[in-house]
C-alpha cells in the first residue's frame, strides 16, 4: 500500500528546484517565496521517506533519490502541458469529433458545401455523416450518438430536444421530357396526383406532407409506386414510369440532368428544414463552432 503519495503541485515544485539549483530562483519560477518552496520540499521528503536534495547555505544538489524523483516530475508536468494544450485544441474547436445526423436530401443537398468550408477552417476536427430518415435522425440525436441533426417539421413531442427553423424547402414536380410534365408552365396540385405518381414511402417527412395536402384538398391519392429512397424516385421517373413531386433540396440525390422541374401553383406547402441538438446539454466546442458556421451561410 502506498502511503507517501506525491501531488502536482510537489512535482512542479521539484523540477524547478531540479532545473535552478536555486530556492530562490526556483521559488521565483513557480510563485512561491524560497521559504514555503522549503518548506514543501522537506514535507515532501518526509513523506517519501528519502532525501531528495543535499543543500547548505550555498548550494543544493539532487541525491540520487531525487535524480530518480525530477526524472519522473519532468515527464509529469510534459504530461500535463500537453494534456493542457490538447483540451485547449477541443476548447477553441480546433481539435475534435462532430457527429451530424440529417435526412438524405439534406447530407446531399444542403450538407456538402457546407462541410467543404466547415472543413476549410476547422481542418482537424473529423466529421461523421448519419443520414437517415426523419425519426432515425431525432433518436440519433436524442441518444447522443449525433451531436446535432438536420430533420423535417417540428420536435414538439420530443421534449429532450430542441429545434431550430433553418429554410423552407419548397415542393417541385419532376417528370421525364416526353412526359405528362411536358408543358413548359406551372401545374395544379389535383393535375398532379391524377398522373402516374411516383411517391416517397409513408413515415417520410415527404409523404407526411403530400398526404396532407391530398387531405386539405378533398383529393384521393392512390400513388402507382412507392419508394423509400430518393434516387429509386429519380431513377423511375427517368424510365417515364410516373412523375413525383419533391422538395428541392433533394435533387442533387435525384440527379436530374435528364429529367425536368415544373413549379406547383396550389401546393401552399413547403418542408421546413431545422437544425434539432439535445435540450439542457452542452455542445461540444466543434458543433458550438459548426452551428455558427451554418447560421453564418444561410
Amino acid at each position: 500500500m502506498i502511503h507517501n503519495k506525491a501531488s502536482l503541485g510537489d512535482f512542479r515544485a521539484v523540477q524547478a528546484l531540479a532545473r535552478r539549483g536555486s530556492f530562490r530562483l526556483a521559488a521565483e519560477d513557480i510563485g512561491a517565496s524560497p521559504s514555503a518552496l522549503s518548506r514543501q520540499i522537506t514535507a515532501l521528503e518526509t513523506r517519501l521517506e528519502v532525501r531528495l536534495f543535499d543543500r547548505d547555505t550555498r548550494n543544493v544538489e539532487l541525491t540520487a533519490s531525487g535524480h530518480i524523483l525530477a526524472g519522473i516530475a519532468e515527464r509529469m508536468m510534459h504530461a500535463v502541458e500537453d494534456g493542457m494544450a490538447e483540451f485547449e485544441a477541443h476548447r477553441t474547436a480546433k481539435h475534435g469529433r462532430l457527429a451530424i445526423a440529417g435526412l438524405p436530401s439534406v447530407t446531399a443537398g444542403l450538407l456538402p458545401n457546407l462541410l467543404r468550408s466547415f472543413s476549410a477552417t476547422h481542418p482537424d476536427i473529423d466529421l461523421f455523416i448519419i443520414d437517415a430518415l426523419s425519426g432515425a435522425v431525432l433518436d440519433a440525436v436524442e441518444s447522443g450518438a449525433a451531436d446535432i441533426g438536420f430533420t423535417a417539421g417540428t420536435v414538439s413531442a420530443r421534449s429532450r430536444l430542441s429545434f431550430q427553423p433553418l429554410m423552407d424547402d419548397e415542393f417541385v414536380a419532376i417528370g421525364a421530357p416526353n412526359g405528362p410534365l411536358a408543358e413548359d408552365r406551372a401545374y395544379g396540385w389535383a393535375e398532379l396526383v391524377d398522373m402516374p405518381f411516383i411517391a416517397m414511402a409513408e413515415g417520410t417527412s415527404v409523404r407526411e406532407l403530400t398526404d396532407n395536402a391530398c387531405l386539405r384538398m378533398g383529393l384521393a391519392f392512390n400513388p402507382r409506386f412507392e419508394v423509400s429512397h430518393l434516387a429509386t424516385a429519380g431513377a423511375l421517373v427517368a424510365v417515364e414510369l410516373g412523375i413525383t413531386v419533391l422538395p428541392s433540396l433533394t435533387l442533387p440525390v435525384l440527379q436530374t440532368e435528364s429529367l425536368i422541374q415544373r413549379p406547383i401553383k396550389d401546393l401552399g406547402i413547403a418542408r421546413r428544414i431545422g437544425l434539432v441538438w439535445r435540450s439542457g446539454r452542452s455542445l461540444s466546442p466543434a458543433a458550438q463552432a459548426f452551428m455558427t458556421h451554418l447560421r453564418q451561410r444561410l
